[in-house]
């Protein structure tokens, strides 16, 4: 952690597991620490490092004691290669662009240098004993279970047993005559030969780790790097099995598409696997990739985040309390199963984000990592000893990220499901919790800068973050990644190389708070105007966040879902179409589109949506668990509700749809322009620009506005783009959409103080209450000309080759296109809502 005055760049490396290249055992290297200005002898084992001798010539580099018997010692010698390499850490950590970005950090320089000075150096050892930060995260291919040729090859970094067994079905579960070979720096390994050219450990047959340690007790663990993992759904409480997966060639998925590109703007469908089925069970991989992908790209969304993904033997757990970290949950179904969903998503032109979880570990002993801890020393284990190596509100063991076994672990880990199963990229869950030493438990975030850079900071975890993120960006360049973090810890999401932690978004998760506590707390007349716009608008410049109104945290038990709190259990009774609304249905559908739109719109530069909510689910979510008699009643989707034509949920679906089309077809969520130009509280009435969309919402409960003066920035004609009091979208029709706005001049152009609102140019709309309409400016004559352009110059048929010789008219044709995609019977709809 950060000194309080100097920093001392001294941390445990942990333990550095090189392979050797004479044959597949493996050697474990040393605990190494970086202690500065200091050349040293360092002591190595018989067995080869990949690169030679560097590590003999690295600097500044002290070697704990030794445990080979047979050890050499060769003096530490500093070449031209190590001073470069030295010169350019020190070089970069001098250019940290984030404190030109913000100057106000600048206080803090020495603190960025440090932690980029530790992020570069650790690289460095990575680079010189691993070959490069890709090869080091390629761990899976000699961790665990792994053919090679004649056989199965299994290795598990345990230095705290003192014998190990590989049992499983392959041997009756008696490992006397499989017992496992140690080297001297914790790593088991065993080769189980082929018998009659077939395989000993057959495909799909369980497997499990056991070894004694100091006590003398035998233990059965499932190995630490297992790639699947089962349970017997017969037996209550029945512990989880390794599996041996390794299908033959006719049963491995192969993927067909490829990743689709990356939206500038992520509109991201956040959804969880095994509740996404409407029947009260456990929904698998091929039903929701065939049932649910689908709506999915109906309404329009670009990105799909899978929840619970890694193996988690709790299901209430909502997949955050983690057992096995290389293997798909079982409960849907099988790695190829995650494959075709994945691949399926792609063919839709969906990409695919999974929800990792490397903030904390289950402490399930018998089926999870925690397992491998009995009570040796830090060093010797993936986690801290002592209360630093728990959460206490998480009931949860905590990562010792400068472990060099643990990066090789949780790096490997994202390459893994990154390469293997085609992931886009991630959501890092629980960011606040790494960032700081109190773990955010009990702290009241303010944005005080003294609050992010301080001894609370932990810069082991900071550092991790920053190699996670260089290694994903490495192996995938358009991946997305996104943190969970609450704090606000500037550069979070900056990339590395400018100082920053390396995350492309972070998300925005004061802005579902602020409307929990307004439809909790405040009547719709003590609805702030001004504290809604800075709730929204309130983050760091340059840093992109994503936006949500609701996520599943604000759906799970304890809470509701935003439309259940606006409208109750009139739910029940009162959402069928055949019967007039009553004020609480006609006001909850009202504004459940107006919360979620203008959090879409003014919030961030991506948005996500919780499964179910675009319709506006009711209740909450509770999964099977003692308190309800394990019923799946409320973990599961009533998508009954949005397809049956006569309830109203239908309404909240469409406008979902139609928020987020327009966002594809304007674009304006990548738009950095972005102004507020009225915070009206007597009127209710909020006014802001984003792009050159003027978006007019009207939160008063009774007041309808005519001729209500709105600024804007060019001047010209305006059309309604969106309206969400349309009959469509269970509206009552009150604004014309067939209506031109005709601009009118304001004040002295170049001076905003003369202008209306500080914009240069209004015009008049009809607002009314609790109703959002989005203008767009009409360009009738760019538009005519591009058209006349084309059909001089193109035929129709040669279009689509001739594109890179058109770019706008290729881009008029794409807006065209995808509408074209909008099914037959709603193509009219789309016609009075957009252009």
């Amino acid at each position: 952690m950060f000194g309080s005055l100097g920093f001392l760049p001294k941390t445990d490396l942990g333990f550095l597991t090189q392979f050797s290249s004479k044959d597949s055992s493996l050697a474990t290297g040393r605990n190494l620490f970086i202690a500065p200005q200091q050349l040293t002898k360092v002591r190595v084992g018989p067995g080869k490092l990949p690169l030679g001798s560097r590590l003999l010539r690295m600097p500044r580099l002290l070697s704990t004691q030794t445990r080979a018997n047979h050890d050499s010692t060769i003096p530490a010698v500093v070449t031209d290669d190590d001073l470069s390499a030295m010169m350019k850490i020190e070089a970069n950590t001098k250019k940290l662009r984030i404190l030109e970005l913000d100057p106000g950090l600048g206080p803090y320089k020495g603190q960025f240098e440090y932690r980029m000075k530790r992020f570069a150096e650790q690289k460095t050892l990575i680079d010189q004993h691993e070959g490069s930060l890709e090869e080091f995260a390629k761990g899976y291919l000699k961790f665990g279970l792994n053919r090679e040729e004649g056989g199965i090859v299994y290795h598990e970094w345990a230095p705290a047993a003192e014998e190990a067994q590989l049992i499983g079905d392959f041997n009756g579960w008696d490992g006397s005559n499989h017992k496992m070979e140690r080297n001297e720096f914790g790593v088991w390994h065993i080769k189980i030969p082929d018998f009659d050219g077939n395989s000993a450990i057959p495909h799909n047959s369980r497997v499990k780790f056991r070894f004694k340690h100091s006590n003398g007790v035998w233990v059965d663990r499932l190995p630490a790097w297992i790639k699947y993992a089962t349970v017997d759904s017969t037996r209550f409480a029945a512990p989880y099995d390794g599996v041996y997966w390794d299908p033959p060639a006719s049963e491995r998925y192969e993927f067909k598409y490829p990743r689709p590109p990356k939206p500038e703007a992520p509109r991201i469908y956040e959804a969880h696997v095994g509740m996404s089925s409407s029947e009260p069970r456990v929904s698998s991989y091929r039903e929701f990739a065939d049932n649910v992908l689908p709506r999915i790209r109906a309404n329009n969304y670009n990105t799909v985040q899978l929840m619970a993904i890694m193996e988690h033997s709790y299901y209430g757990s909502f997949g955050y309390h983690v057992t096995n970290f290389f293997a798909v949950s079982s409960r849907s179904g099988t790695p190829e199963d995650l494959k075709y969903l994945i691949d399926k998503a792609h063919g839709l032109g969906l990409r695919v984000l999974m929800d990792v979880v490397h903030s904390h570990v289950s402490n399930n002993i018998t089926d999870g990592l925690n397992g491998y801890d009995v009570g040796q020393a830090t060093q010797d284990s993936y986690f801290h000893t002592g209360e630093r190596g728990y959460h206490t509100l998480w009931d949860s063991r905590l990562f010792n990220y400068s472990n060099w076994e643990v990066l090789r672990f949780l790096l490997s880990n994202l390459r893994w499901w990154l390469d293997e199963f085609k992931f886009d990229g991630f959501r890092f869950d629980g960011i606040t919790s790494m960032l700081y030493h109190h773990h955010g438990i009990n702290i009241a975030f303010t944005g005080d800068y003294n609050e992010y850079f301080s001894e609370s900071t932990d810069v082991d975890a900071v550092v991790y973050m920053m190699l996670a993120n260089d290694l994903i960006h490495s192996l995938l360049p358009d991946a997305t990644v996104i943190a969970e973090d609450v704090s606000g810890m500037p550069g979070l999401g900056r990339p590395v190389d400018e100082g920053g932690i390396g995350f492309d978004f972070r998300l925005a998760m004061a802005i579902p708070d602020k409307w929990i506590d307004y439809l909790k707390n405040k009547n719709d007349d003590e609805w702030s105007m001004i504290d809604i716009s800075r709730s929204l608008t309130n983050r760091r410049y340059t840093e992109k966040c994503i936006a949500y109104a609701e996520s599943h945290d604000q759906s799970i038990v304890g809470d509701k879902t935003i439309a259940f709190f606006l409208m109750e259990d009139e739910m029940y009774s009162g959402m069928s179409c055949l019967m007039e609304a009553s004020p609480a249905i006609d006001r909850g559908i009202a504004l459940h589109k107006m919360i979620h739109f203008i959090t879409m719109a003014l919030g961030g530069e991506g948005y996500l949506n919780f499964m179910g909510n675009e319709f506006g689910h009711p209740e909450w979510i509770d999964f099977p668990r003692v308190g309800n008699d394990w019923s799946y009643e409320k973990c599961r989707r009533q998508w009954d509700l949005v397809d049956t034509e006569h309830l109203r949920y239908k309404f909240m679906n469409a406008f979902d749809k139609a928020m987020n089309l327009l966002d594809e077809k304007f674009s304006f969520l990548t738009s950095a322009k972005q102004i507020v130009s009225s915070t009206d509280e007597d009127g209710k009435v909020i006014v802001f620009e984003r792009g050159d969309l003027v978006f007019v919402f009207n939160f008063h409960p009774d007041n309808t506005y005519d001729g209500y003066k709105v600024g804007c920035d060019l001047p010209g004609k305006y059309r309604v783009a969106l309206d969400s009091d349309a009959w469509e979208f269970g509206g009552h029709g009150r604004v014309g959409h067939d209506v031109d706005h005709f601009t009118s001049p304001e004040g002295i152009p170049g001076i905003p103080e003369t202008n209306f609102n500080n914009r240069p140019n209004s015009f008049k709309v009809l607002s009314p209450p609790r109703t959002c309409v989005v203008y767009y400016r009409v360009e009738e004559d760019i538009l005519n000309k591009t058209i006349d352009e084309v059909s001089l110059e193109v035929d129709d048929k040669d279009l689509e080759e001739d594109t890179e010789n058109f770019p706008e008219a290729t881009c008029f044709f794409e807006s065209e296109v995808e509408s074209s995609k909008i099914p037959k019977e709603e193509e009219d709809d789309d016609d009075k809502r957009f252009i």
